[in-house]
């Protein structure tokens, strides 16, 4: 589905229906707009919040961004020949395509590490997007502020150094390196908006 329909069916949630979006194997995506929120997330806007759930087999819970960058990071470390590939697919994402005409460009490909279906990863990619534009709405250094997000997507699949101080970085709020979002971003005095794809490497 493409972002501007997907983003349709998560401003329009109804709450407390929970509505799934995927499912892939014995791997469903769901979505709820919960009627109340807890302490911890008083200041959320309560007709724009929305939780992502991830269900597989008999276990369910809430994926964080850390699931997708840790997939990504495991596939292009087993197949590197496909680096390219996975970076203009979740570019693409990013972008606004649908999620799962992006897959089918690798659809027969083989990866021998990584942590769900690439149907999930990719549709959780774009529900994670949706998440930072529609709720998230403090001062940002990205313009647009998504670009944070989509930096890590890009460093996690490109970069050379450890997973662990990836992830390091990203639990501790920093941003992604310069090198992944600067000509795209808005407030960054290198931004080019004619840059080209995979510009950044």
């Amino acid at each position: 589905m493409l972002y501007s329909e997907m983003f349709k069916i998560v401003k329009s949630l109804e709450f407390d229906k929970e509505l799934e979006i995927l499912k892939s194997g014995n791997q469903i995506i769901s979505i709820l707009r919960p009627s109340t929120l807890s302490k911890r997330f008083k200041n959320y806007d309560i007709n724009k919040n929305f939780q992502i759930y991830l269900t597989e087999g008999k276990r369910k819970f809430r994926p964080n961004h850390l699931r997708l960058m840790i997939d990504l990071n495991l596939r292009v470390r087993s197949r590197p020949d496909l680096k390219e590939e996975l970076l203009l697919i979740f570019d693409n994402i990013f972008y606004g395509k649908d999620p799962d005409e992006e897959i089918k460009k690798i659809e027969n490909e083989k990866f021998g590490h990584y942590l769900n279906s690439l149907e999930v990863i990719a549709n959780l990619a774009q529900l994670f997007i949706i998440e930072q534009d529609y709720c998230y709405h403090k001062e940002s250094n990205f313009e647009p502020p998504t670009l944070f997000f989509q930096g890590w997507v890009r460093e996690f699949i490109d970069s050379v150094k450890e997973i662990d101080n990836l992830c390091m970085s990203v639990c501790n709020f920093r941003p992604p390196s310069v090198k992944y979002t600067n000509k795209e971003n808005a407030k960054h005095k290198k931004h080019d908006p004619n840059f080209q794809p995979l510009w950044y490497l």
